[in-house]
């Protein structure tokens, strides 16, 4: 679980919260039009600029924020010259089994093509396709809140147009400027805190998490085609460890990797 998502949603709203309450009452910043022109009118936006497969799906994609999968690119490293290890000792047919316990569906089906003799170029070709769309996936779900976040402002400034169209429509009647001056302000509000505190850092994350996976991915696929021409281990690890900053890179262990 990725404990800033939640930490910063927390902290974010505790401190605007606050803010608010010092004013005065959080009756104050609730106005129930503001929020069905704001609300309703970014709904309804992303509904009509998206698939509703998209729409459906983003439940899922949003927990990504939350929920990671997966180990470390340093585990990945120990992992795939665990398998070049394997290779050297009892030749390339011996991760088939291997293969099925890596715990990553494009890891294993990279072992299973190499296991079975594919030429290195296609092994290459499937792999790069299957990365090409699934980076393709990731933007996707990025671009859907990355939409909404431009959605949301813009019905707030429409909300505050509606509050100023009725608050001068209703000048000889000052009971009425209250109500529809809170519309023309809350709107905005609305509208900023919706796509800034949620959207535009959902969005943001979601891009940071494609990034850090298709760097893996890029790992893995020079691992399997290090395996598969013969490497040293040793050379396997260099070959992975030079995808991470250095600080981030392996401590090489003792050992020929024979």
């Amino acid at each position: 679980m990725d404990i800033a998502t939640i930490v910063g949603l927390i902290l974010t709203c505790t401190l605007v919260l606050m803010a608010m309450l010092d004013g005065g009452t959080i009756d104050a910043f609730i106005n129930v039009p503001g929020l069905l022109i704001v609300v309703g009118g970014t709904l309804g936006a992303t509904l009509t600029a998206n698939p509703l497969q998209d729409v459906i799906g983003s439940i899922k994609v949003f927990m990504k924020t939350i929920l990671l999968s997966g180990g470390t690119p340093q585990d990945l490293i120990q992992t795939i010259v665990g398998f070049a290890e394997t290779a050297r000792r009892e030749g390339i047919l011996a991760l088939e089994s291997a293969a099925e316990e890596a715990g990553d569906d494009f890891l294993a089906g990279g072992i299973k093509l190499a296991v079975d003799g594919t030429e290195p170029d296609l092994i290459m070709a499937i792999l790069e396709t299957e990365l090409e769309y699934l980076e393709s996936r990731h933007k996707v779900g990025a671009e859907f809140f990355t939409r909404a976040a431009t959605a949301a402002p813009a019905f707030g400034m429409a909300g505050t147009l509606v509050g100023l169209v009725i608050m001068l429509g209703a000048m000889d009647d000052p009971a009425a400027i209250g109500p529809s001056m809170a519309i023309a302000l809350l709107t905005t509000l609305y509208g900023s805190l919706i796509a800034n505190v949620f959207l535009d850092p959902f969005a943001a994350k979601l891009k940071t998490y494609s990034a850090q996976e298709i760097l893996t991915k890029r790992m893995i696929i020079e691992g399997i085609m290090s395996i598969q021409s013969g490497d040293n281990p040793r050379i396997v690890e260099q070959k992975l460890a030079v995808f991470l900053s250095p600080t981030n890179r392996p401590v090489s262990s003792d050992g020929d990797g024979e």
